[in-house]
C-alpha cells in the first residue's frame, strides 16, 4: 500500500494487474512482479488471482548486450549518460551536430510551496496560452495526476484529450493533432519520447508546441526527452518545469526540516528562495540518479557473480 499505487505502478485492466512503467508511462502486459508481490497486489485489489510465475532463467540487460560483438545506438539525451555507457559497455558517446539551430525556449522551473500551489500554477498557464491559440503538451508522472488536471481543466471550461496507460486506444489520433492551433494534450511519459509533434498552420507565430512538466522525473534525461517535443526540427517552442515540495522527488530526499523552511520563506515571499528551491530539487534529482546508476552496478555485479558460480561463460 505504501509503495505500490493504483493509476501510478500499476492499473486494473479487465480485472487483471498490468505493471506501467514509469520511465515510458505505457502498460506492460503479460509481465508480473516477483516473489508473492504480484498476488499481494492482485488481493489488495480484489481481482482473481493468478499463480506465480516461474523464473527458469535470467540476465541482466548489461550482460545481455555485451554478449554481443558490436552495439550502438541513437538518443538525444545519450550526452548525460556517457559516462556509464563507457564503464559498462566501453562505448563512447558522440554528438551529432544539429540539422537546424534549436528555437526552443526553456524557461526557468517554477517552484511551489504545495501540490495545490503547483496544479492552480499549471492551470493558469494553460489558460493564459491557450487564450492565444498556443498548442500545449502537458506531461504528468501518473495515470492519477493526468486524470487530476484534466478534471480542473474541465472545470473551468478548457477543452483537452488525454493520453495515458488507461486512455491509449486513439493515441496516434491525439499526437497528430498536439500540434493544431488551439489544442491542449495531457500525456504521461507516452508522450515523452519518439513521438514527432507537427505544428498545425498559424502555430509557429504563435510561438510554436509549449511543454508543461508536472514534475521533476528521478532521471533528468526523462525530463529532457518531454522538452524534446517542443522546437523540432528548427520549429519554434517554449518548455517549462511546474514543481512543488510535495512532490515524490522532494519528498524522498529532502529532508522534512528543510523543505519546511523552505515552504515558509516561499509564503513570506522572500528574495531568492525561488532560486534556492530550484537548486535542491536538480540536486534531489542527481542524488536519484547517483543511486539508480549504483542499482544498475550491482545488479551486474550480482548477475557476473551468478553466471560465474554456475560455471558459464559469456562474453563480459
Amino acid at each position: 500500500r505504501e509503495f505500490f499505487h493504483r493509476d501510478k505502478q500499476y492499473v486494473v485492466e479487465d480485472k487483471k494487474i498490468v505493471i506501467v512503467d514509469e520511465c515510458t508511462g505505457r502498460r506492460m502486459p503479460g509481465r508480473s512482479w516477483r516473489q508473492g508481490l504480484h498476488q499481494a497486489v492482485e488481493a489488495k485489489e480484489g481481482v482473481p488471482i493468478t499463480s506465480p510465475a516461474v523464473t527458469i532463467a535470467s540476465i541482466s540487460f548489461q550482460r545481455f548486450f555485451r554478449q554481443f560483438q558490436a552495439i550502438s545506438g541513437a538518443t538525444g539525451t545519450a550526452w548525460e549518460a556517457a559516462g556509464e555507457f563507457w564503464r559498462i559497455y566501453g562505448m563512447r558517446a558522440n554528438r551529432i551536430p544539429l540539422h537546424r539551430p534549436c528555437q526552443r525556449q526553456e524557461l526557468a522551473p517554477r517552484v511551489f510551496a504545495t501540490s495545490e500551489g503547483k496544479w492552480r500554477g499549471v492551470l493558469a498557464e494553460c489558460q493564459k496560452r491557450h487564450e492565444t491559440g498556443q498548442p500545449i503538451l502537458v506531461g504528468t508522472r501518473s495515470v492519477a495526476d493526468s486524470e487530476e488536471l484534466v478534471r480542473r481543466l474541465r472545470s473551468v471550461g478548457l477543452p483537452c484529450q488525454i493520453l495515458n496507460a488507461v486512455r491509449h486506444r486513439d493515441e496516434a489520433a491525439i499526437i497528430a493533432g498536439a500540434g493544431q492551433k488551439g489544442r491542449i494534450t495531457i500525456a504521461t511519459n507516452m508522450a515523452g519520447r519518439g513521438t514527432d509533434i507537427r505544428l498545425g498552420e498559424g502555430v509557429s507565430a504563435l510561438g510554436g508546441l509549449c511543454v508543461i512538466a508536472t514534475d521533476f522525473h528521478d532521471s533528468g534525461r526523462v525530463d529532457r526527452q518531454l522538452y524534446g517535443r517542443a522546437g523540432r526540427q528548427g520549429d519554434p517552442g517554449v518548455a517549462v518545469t511546474f514543481a512543488s515540495l510535495d512532490d515524490e522527488l522532494a519528498t524522498k530526499y529532502l529532508h522534512r526540516w528543510t523543505a519546511a523552511a523552505l515552504c515558509r520563506a516561499m509564503r513570506r515571499g522572500l528574495p531568492g528562495v525561488a532560486n534556492l528551491a530550484r537548486l535542491l530539487l536538480k540536486r534531489c534529482q542527481k542524488r536519484s540518479e547517483k543511486e539508480a546508476f549504483r542499482r544498475r552496478k550491482n545488479v551486474l555485479k550480482q548477475d557476473e557473480d551468478r553466471a560465474k558460480s554456475l560455471g558459464f561463460s559469456a562474453k563480459s
